[in-house]
């Protein structure tokens, strides 16, 4: 937290304010819900969930003092489907709650706090699903569209969630 704190001080410092904050760090454990200890519940908790309360709560600090900002937390549709990756699942389903949370607490200081949930998006995170033949065909059929998303395919939403365009917006995912 120390470092995310420096980090802040020296945005504010440079720029004035703080006007987004985007959470997307993510961890997912290839084990299943009957093989997974302690440490892998910790590790893929402490980062998909604790981290971003963490910076939210930091940068919600700053963005009060200066009249308001938006907050986007990077959920998975695996927030809302139980997947192979079940503790992961967990996580981004309390990321959901977390950012409605945020946003009904901090929307009188002009914060909004929205999430984004794709399903899987072609990265170095994501693959081993999207690269084993079983998984990647599969969830390329249960795609409406026929594939699977690159990071471009998310950079629209996030960007009109940052934006003004979306000002009435917030608690959504």
């Amino acid at each position: 937290a120390t470092d995310v704190e420096a980090m802040m001080k020296k945005t504010v410092t440079a720029y004035g304010r703080l006007d987004c904050a985007f959470n997307n760090a993510g961890v997912g454990v290839m084990a299943t819900t009957m093989d997974c200890t302690e440490e892998m519940w910790d590790l893929t908790m402490n980062v998909n969930l604790k981290g971003p309360f963490i910076l939210s709560q930091l940068v919600a600090r700053i963005m009060k003092e200066k009249g308001g900002g938006r907050i986007i937390n990077m959920s998975s549709a695996a927030a809302f489907k139980a997947t192979i990756l079940g503790i992961y699942s967990v996580t981004k389903a309390g990321l959901v709650m977390l950012t409605q949370c945020l946003a009904k607490e901090w929307g009188q200081y002009g914060i909004r706090v929205n999430a984004l949930a794709p399903g899987i998006i072609e990265t170095r995170f994501s693959e081993a699903l999207w690269k084993d033949p079983a998984v990647g065909e599969d969830a390329r059929k249960r795609n409406a569209l026929g594939f699977l998303g690159v990071p471009e395919d998310v950079v629209g939403a996030a960007l009109f969630l940052a934006s003004d365009a979306s000002r009435y917006i917030t608690g959504t995912t």
